[in-house]
């Protein structure tokens, strides 16, 4: 039996700017705590090791057979009677890539929406890439439309990612519509990532199973990218509550569930481990890390999980 469902208040709902705003301080707190900048093992501008014309300025030595004359410091070889040149270490970046998951199977939890706890995520490793001197990029896919936002630098970047946040975690409040499925989502994630990236995939995965043809597109995208997926549980889809009878509400509609059946606590449960064991598997084959991060806990201590 279903009955119409009241309307939740939508501060339960969409995620506020003003407190994913406010994440910036636990991130700063995240990364001292943690000694490191997650979920990356470094940020900011990486200097490579590779010798030639770059940004950053290295040393001035012999010229040596090869160099390029371009490079030749001329007050110093003129001082010293002897050709010397400059020599750079190339700076390279490595952009922050966030993909959302706010579709319609991101609308649902026990004690926070999976939807908030999804944006929460974005904006606390959002502030810790722009606090490293990162670029912050985003493709965000809700129940009906996209929002594709380029790399940026400093604090207006993620401020724009915030309002793109909620805009379309305000989706969730619409009646349904056609989204993205994860094939889709993931090839234009692969558009926009350059080789080096590091690419955070933050959604629950749930119909990964159901599609081999995003397996593939993730390790098209490790071969070239630092991939980093966030899945986003409730302790409901891993285990039912105690025997009884339940009300839950999709947002539109209220239905009674009945947990007393054993069978279907069985089947329930055992789905839920295999799932939860595929994607680790995958996540091993992939060398990507894996963040397991509940709906009844921090988003910031699942991101400084190890």
């Amino acid at each position: 039996m279903t009955t119409p469902a009241a309307p939740a208040p939508p501060d339960e709902i969409l995620p506020s700017a003003a407190a994913l705003a406010g994440l910036r301080q636990r991130a700063r707190l995240l990364r001292r705590r943690t000694g490191r900048r997650p979920p990356r093992e470094a940020g900011g501008v990486k200097l490579s090791r590779q010798r030639g014309r770059g940004m950053e300025f290295d040393e001035v030595r012999c010229y040596q057979p090869g160099d390029d004359v371009r490079n030749i410091d001329w007050r110093v070889t003129a001082r010293r009677s002897l050709a010397h040149t400059k020599v750079f270490r190339e700076e390279r970046e490595r952009p922050l890539h966030l993909l959302v998951d706010l579709r319609r199977n991101m609308f649902f939890g026990s004690r926070r929406l999976k939807s908030r706890v999804a944006c929460d995520l974005a904006a606390l490793l959002a502030w810790a890439a722009c606090d490293s001197g990162d670029r912050v990029g985003g493709l965000l896919f809700g129940a009906a439309s996209s929002a594709h936002l380029r790399n940026r630098r400093g604090h207006h970047g993620v401020l724009r990612l915030i309002h793109a946040l909620r805009t379309i975690a305000g989706e969730l409040l619409q009646p349904d519509s056609s989204a993205q499925r994860l094939p889709g989502m993931f090839d234009a994630l692969r558009r926009v990532a350059r080789p080096g990236s590091d690419l955070v995939v933050i959604s629950d995965f749930s119909d990964l199973a159901e599609e081999p043809v995003a397996e593939r597109q993730l390790f098209e995208l490790s071969r070239h990218c630092n991939l980093h997926l966030v899945a986003v549980r409730d302790p409901l889809e891993l285990q039912l509550p105690p025997p009884g009878h339940y009300t839950v509400i999709d947002g539109k509609q209220r239905r009674m569930i009945d947990t007393g059946d054993r069978a279907l606590r069985h089947r329930f449960e055992t789905r839920a481990a295999a799932n939860a064991e595929h994607l680790a598997r995958l996540a091993r084959q992939l060398g990507a890390r894996l963040t397991r991060a509940a709906t009844d806990s921090d988003p910031a201590t699942a991101l400084s999980a190890p």
